[in-house]
């Protein structure tokens, strides 16, 4: 009986491993899957407040410790469960005065599952936290920028200091848990041993009686090994259960934000044509922290009452179809958030915004983006080939078209020039590149997807002059038979503009072509002269040099 129980819980042992790993590895596919479709519907506002490494510990860390409430507990729930029946039946059939005994101690089992669990708990919910906020440092500082800055400005004793601080408390947190575990193990394989040694009392009393043979005496103590094994795990399936939940909690945190921008349930296409783009009476003001974010992948000292007030007071102009309109303005005046507002990065908080005629919120996201093409003043490229950066904009283009994208904005020269060509990696946020040379890249890109509406937001800022001039080269012919908005702070960029919208402190002040402006003697003609002037001492100073 014992020999063949034993070849029966192999057997389950074996499938029960199989569908837990089929069940764990299908949750962890399932649950990233889910979180990163999920955050990638998240508005431009989740991205700006998130700390990247505490977002990246949910997909990785926390998804993996929902998976091993599956594999490690629950897989042998069923096994443990048939095994404990037919052992406990057999005891019984062979004495069931020694199996009661056995079972007295049955519920100092159940004491301290509880307590235990909690415990554990609430040690493996700071465990995340700290791995969560390792991960945020670790990104911050890995890459280029941050290893620059650290580099210039940091001090690397400070900044080892800071992580092994919070690397020792995790591990104190591993050592607590390790040691809770092992204490609450041994305390139940004790129970177990008295058990065994109450059944060896009572079963060796009534085998001097002859109730029972000292056979049957010898097999329900190597039946209470059997017994007593199921039982601990059975235990301990509370205590993981327990613990897996703080991952699901952190997991579904993450599914249950809803995303602040979405499409309407009879949501329009919008058509591929070059439309017309007009605000109306626009009023923006950006989200509050609690409408955005979550205060755990914020990582902040303290909850925030710094409200940003209202950006856009009603706001209005057109922009007609294939025209260009520039939007200058003061630093603060709300330009780069007239160019976040088309593509819905953000939803106005009043008024509307609409293209061809369309309001866009009752447009579908993919055809408003599809037809809308953005360069910031600073082009993000992944750690990529050329290739792979060009085709994000349209991923079955050919190398002929690319080429020829490449030609159109001033880039063509140096891929060709380069051993790899298309292959080349750019390197992590394009660091491999210059200045320049991303915003050219960039631009190709923009012309590959071949949008019908232009944004740039201020895509020469902080170029030198030569780069400035393939830049503004490359531009014109992006620009060209397309719908245009433009947000400038060097304003001899758009003199040739069909018209020009001066905003301060969030209100159009003033609007017209760069001879009207310069004429009228307002904020424009202020602006315009203080650069000009500024452009002619540089150039004295060169001279002069």
């Amino acid at each position: 009986i014992v020999g063949l129980l034993a070849i029966a819980d192999a057997v389950m042992s074996i499938v029960g491993r199989w569908f837990s790993a089929r069940i764990g590895e299908g949750l962890i596919y399932d649950l990233r899957s889910q979180v990163f479709a999920h955050v990638q519907k998240q508005s431009i506002a989740f991205f700006t407040r998130t700390q990247t490494g505490a977002l990246i510990s949910r997909i990785n860390s926390d998804v993996i410790g929902a998976q091993q409430a599956f594999t490690s507990s629950l897989s042998g729930v069923l096994s443990n469960v048939i095994t404990l029946i037919l052992v406990t039946t057999t005891m019984l059939f062979l004495s069931w005065q020694i199996t009661l005994v056995s079972l007295v101690l049955l519920p100092v089992f159940l004491i301290p599952t509880k307590w235990v669990g909690r415990k554990l708990q609430a040690l493996t919910r700071d465990s995340f936290d700290l791995n969560a906020a390792m991960s945020s440092r670790m990104t911050e500082r890995f890459n280029v920028s941050g290893a620059m800055l650290v580099a210039l400005y940091g001090e690397p004793g400070q900044e080892n200091e800071s992580f092994r601080s919070r690397a020792r408390r995790v591990a104190d947190i591993g050592i607590s848990m390790a040691m809770l575990n092992r204490i609450f193990f041994i305390a139940l394989t004790s129970v177990a041993a008295v058990a065994t040694a109450f059944a060896y009392g009572i079963g060796g009393h009534l085998a001097l009686s002859g109730a029972v043979t000292v056979g049957t005496l010898l097999a329900i103590t190597a039946l209470l090994a059997r017994l007593y094994g199921p039982l601990t795990a059975l235990s301990n399936v509370r205590i993981d259960v327990m613990t897996a939940l703080v991952s699901f909690e952190r997991v579904f945190e993450v599914l249950d934000l809803q995303p602040m921008v979405t499409d309407k349930a009879n949501a329009k296409v919008l058509a591929k044509k070059i439309p017309s783009v007009e605000f109306k009476n626009v009023h923006f003001s950006y989200p509050k922290p609690e409408e955005i974010s979550l205060a755990s992948l914020e990582s902040a000292a303290k909850e925030e009452q710094i409200e940003s007030g209202e950006i856009l007071k009603g706001v209005s102009f057109s922009v007609p179809s294939g025209t260009l309109t520039a939007i200058v303005g003061p630093s603060g005046a709300g330009k780069t958030t007239i160019s976040a507002l088309v593509p819905r990065l953000y939803d106005v908080t009043g008024g509307s915004i609409e293209v061809d005629g369309i309001d866009i919120r009752d447009l579908t996201l993919d055809s408003l983006r599809s037809n809308i093409g953005v360069v910031t003043q600073d082009a993000h490229l992944f750690h990529e080939s050329i290739a792979d950066n060009l085709r994000y904009a349209k991923h079955d283009a050919t190398e002929k078209e690319m080429q020829e994208a490449c030609r159109a904005a001033q880039i063509w020269d140096l891929v060709d020039s380069l051993p790899n060509k298309f292959n080349t990696l750019v390197g992590e946020r394009g660091h491999r590149l210059s200045g320049g040379e991303k915003q050219r890249l960039a631009i190709a890109r923009l012309l590959l997807k071949s949008p019908s509406v232009v944004i740039l937001d201020e895509a020469t800022a902080h170029l030198d002059s030569e780069n400035e001039a393939l830049v503004q080269q490359a531009l014109k012919t992006a620009l060209t038979g397309r719908t245009s908005i433009v947000i400038a702070h060097r304003l001899s960029t758009v003199k040739d503009a069909d018209q020009i919208i001066v905003l301060e402190h969030g209100v159009i002040v003033e609007r017209g072509t760069h001879e009207e402006l310069v004429n009228a003697s307002g904020l424009y003609s202020e602006l315009y002269a203080r650069q000009d002037l500024g452009g002619f001492a540089n150039e004295t100073s060169t001279v002069n040099n």
